[in-house]
């Protein structure tokens, strides 16, 4: 299958950073593909260059196989990490005004309906809650029927229910054929969300596949974690019990098998946390340092 988006040694750099430095991928159409890392590791100036917001120092993309031309910016829908809407608009007026700015537009009463707006149709966007301006500014950024749609951090400041809400949301937009390239720090909605994931660092992609597959590949089926107070004398453990943000960590794959290890060797159990590893688990374990830092 080829792919509807692909980026070959992207790089972006200004006067003290290198912000972009050879990121590459390629994206098939209809599943999400989410960008993950820290802030400023790189992932929105990525998105930027991308959308056609800023231009790529060297490197190139290409949609459906073709170098990104001047009719590329009408077949995409993006939804920006922060967006201004006019003061004393109410939100049909906001997305009549949006709609207004394309030749090809979605059916509003659609939209309304697959953004679920209308029962704040005709509130004042100032008065909406975060996650119902989130969901207005979705609605914008699927005006005009796009086939690719960039969300760059769209859940950002909601509270979890609203996150939610808006995760049941992506996954609708996606059942409809669209693709999605996502941006998030938020490890939970990456795993729910993606088919396919690329963690950026320092503006380098230091790992691209499937959430579960690097997950397995990676690690064991499960961690055990153990408070640093359980431990009486750390210099006898063995090697695969590690100390890691203050607890103890081991991986296993049999973990009555490990369980009964540890209680032979005297460590209390009171405190212990059992659990599957994690996208962030990955990431601690790439960089040694943690995803939001």
């Amino acid at each position: 299958m080829n792919p509807i988006l692909s980026a070959q040694n992207l790089i972006k750099t200004y006067p003290d950073v290198t912000a972009v430095d050879g990121i590459g991928f390629e994206v098939e159409a209809g599943s999400c593909y989410g960008l993950l890392g820290p802030n400023g590791a790189g992932k929105t100036t990525t998105m930027e260059m991308l959308e056609g917001i800023i231009q790529q120092d060297s490197g190139e993309i290409f949609y459906q196989g073709q170098v990104v031309g001047t009719s590329f910016k009408h077949e995409i829908g993006i939804q920006f990490q922060s967006t201004s809407l006019l003061d004393y608009q109410t939100v049909i007026e906001a997305l009549e005004m949006f709609a207004a700015l394309y030749e090809k537009t979605v059916d509003l009463h659609q939209l309304i309906e697959l953004c679920h707006l209308k029962e704040f149709i005709d509130r004042d966007t100032r008065k909406l809650s975060g996650g119902q301006r989130q969901r207005l500014l979705l609605a914008i950024a699927l005006v005009n029927d796009p086939k690719l749609v960039f969300l760059d951090e769209p859940t950002t400041g909601l509270d979890p229910q609203s996150r939610r809400n808006f995760w049941h949301l992506i996954e609708n937009i996606k059942q409809a054929g669209k693709t999605i390239i996502l941006t998030t720090h938020y490890m939970e909605e990456a795993y729910r969300l993606c088919d396919q994931i690329a963690i950026v660092d320092q503006g380098k992609i230091i790992i691209e596949g499937n959430p579960d597959e690097l997950l397995k590949q990676h690690f064991a089926a499960s961690i055990i974690r153990l408070a640093k107070s359980s431990i009486n004398q750390p210099e006898k453990l063995p090697d695969d019990i590690r100390l890691v943000d203050g607890q103890y960590e081991m991986f296993t794959d049999d973990v009555p098998e490990s369980i009964s290890r540890l209680e032979k060797l005297g460590i209390g159990l009171g405190e212990c946390q059992i659990s599957a590893p994690t996208l962030e688990d990955l990431f601690l374990k790439l960089t040694g340092h943690a995803l939001r830092s």
